[in-house]
């Protein structure tokens, strides 16, 4: 049978039981092929380990593992080279290639199937596809950390406005800045590290749900598709999709962190504070108005967090009420994923580009680092640890002065001490020294703190633990 002939293969798999071929809607609601037809490195990878198995427990000829090989490896270069035909009505990729792989040699095709399920098979293959997954994922974490920490090196002394409620609260520099998403970007790894090392066991084996009673070795296959071990619960080895929940989970945690850089992108780019700007790389312009650059790769990076936070409900709501072990539910197990690390990938090295296209407008940076008083903590500080007061009273005298200062239109550098003396004769001339914010920035040593000293220490702490390990 080819894989073109349409009219009652899909039926004509599962044996005589069926007489009639499926309804179109039917057809056409069962077949997953136009999104699972991914899967095929992993399913192959799959039948090559079993049939190897197989022959070595003797359950398969060495002449017949020979042919399921060979017709395997035409199989893949016919996937690899863009010539396989896929057909929908043989539902999936799994029987494609198995179709096939009878059309190419024959009788032999038929027994690759001894002691293995279309559920354990696609567990199989759905894990090795999310692992896969997982370490390419990781990969370009990695380098969205290594331009993160180049750009912090570079901006280790470059002050800007550190913000709550984004309202400027302290000086900080770019570097530091920039430093945070390193940080949130390793717990992401992290994050998938996890993911991958919890689903790193092989299903293979258990069948339809029960095992089987042909003395296969799991061992063996597990440890040739690079699994730690096999699943201990055969029921568990097929209903289980925790792995990709998890996955999932780690995408979505992994896309707020893209969404609220890209959100910084956007107000940073933004006319109200001019402190980056980005090439026409990452730019476009408007249809109508001319003078525009818009951040559309910051703002489209920034949405696809919701469609990444959908595919995970999406598959919380499919496995939520499924009894052991399988549903035909779990074929919609696939597509969410299949996005969700789509949208990631993608997202992930727009963000890495625009972190190295962009170009810091110091001056705006430094401007907006003035407003709102951003060393009022730094006068507050001095009250209690050079004149004595209690915070709390060194906080309402603070709060005094910043008022005069607000009514004078100064910044309080510039604000007489002989004033600040009026409203506490405690306050020396030493206050001078703790009230420009260059002096403000200095003063933050202490650890994780943006001095810049502290900065430069903490790229070299940050390259040795994200990229030398």
């Amino acid at each position: 049978m080819s894989p073109n002939d349409t009219s009652k293969s899909a039926n004509a798999q599962w044996g005589g039981r069926f007489s009639g071929g499926p309804a179109e809607v039917m057809e056409k609601i069962n077949a997953s092929i136009d999104f699972d037809q991914r899967l095929f490195t992993q399913d192959i990878a799959g039948s090559r380990a079993h049939a190897d198995m197989l022959v070595a427990q003797g359950i398969l000829s060495l002449k017949d593992g020979k042919a399921i090989n060979d017709g395997l490896d035409t199989i893949s270069r016919e996937l690899e080279d863009g010539k396989f035909e896929f057909s929908q009505a043989l539902e999936d990729i799994h029987m494609n290639i198995e179709v096939r792989l009878h059309d190419l040699i024959g009788e032999p095709a038929g027994r690759l199937h001894t002691a293995r399920s279309r559920n354990d098979q696609v567990a199989t293959d759905f894990r090795l596809w999310v692992r896969d997954a997982a370490d390419s994922i990781d990969a370009q974490l990695h380098d969205l950390q290594a331009a993160l920490i180049a750009r912090a090196e570079q901006h280790a002394d470059l002050l800007m406005p550190g913000f709550t409620h984004l309202q400027t609260a302290q000086p900080v520099t770019f570097g530091h800045h920039l430093l945070a998403y390193v940080e949130m970007f390793g717990r992401d790894r992290g994050r998938f590290a996890d993911c991958r090392q919890r689903l790193n066991e092989s299903p293979l084996g258990a069948g339809a749900l029960a095992g089987t009673s042909f003395p296969i070795d799991r061992q063996q296959t597990a440890a040739a598709l690079g699994f730690d071990r096999p699943m201990a619960n055969s029921l568990d080895a097929v209903a289980d999709r925790d792995f990709a929940l998890e996955f999932l989970a780690a995408t979505a945690i992994a896309m707020t962190h893209i969404s609220r850089i890209s959100e910084e992108i956007v107000i940073w780019c933004s006319d109200g504070f001019g402190f980056v700007r980005l090439s026409d790389a990452y730019t476009t312009g408007s249809s109508m108005m001319p003078q525009k650059r818009n951040p559309d790769a910051a703002e489209l990076s920034r949405a696809k967090a919701g469609r990444v936070f959908g595919d995970l409900l999406t598959l919380l709501t499919v496995m939520k009420g499924l009894p052991l072990t399988y549903s035909k539910d779990m074929q919609e197990d696939k597509e969410p994923v299949f996005d969700a690390a789509d949208s990631l990938a993608l997202a992930l090295a727009a963000t890495t580009g625009m972190v190295g296209d962009l170009e810091p407008m110091p001056d705006a940076m430094r401007a907006a680092a003035t407003k709102g008083y951003p060393t009022a903590t730094d006068l507050a500080d001095w009250l209690v640890s050079v004149a004595g007061l209690p915070f709390r009273e060194a906080h309402h005298v603070t709060g005094e002065i910043v008022k005069a200062a607000e009514s004078r239109g100064v910044l309080l550098d510039q604000f007489p001490v002989a004033d600040m003396q009026a409203i506490d004769e405690r306050i020396t001339e030493d206050v001078l020294s703790v009230l420009s914010i260059d002096a403000a920035l200095a003063r933050r040593t202490s650890e994780g703190g943006t001095a810049p000293d502290n900065v430069r220490a903490a790229v070299v702490a940050a390259r040795q633990r994200f990229l030398e390990t």
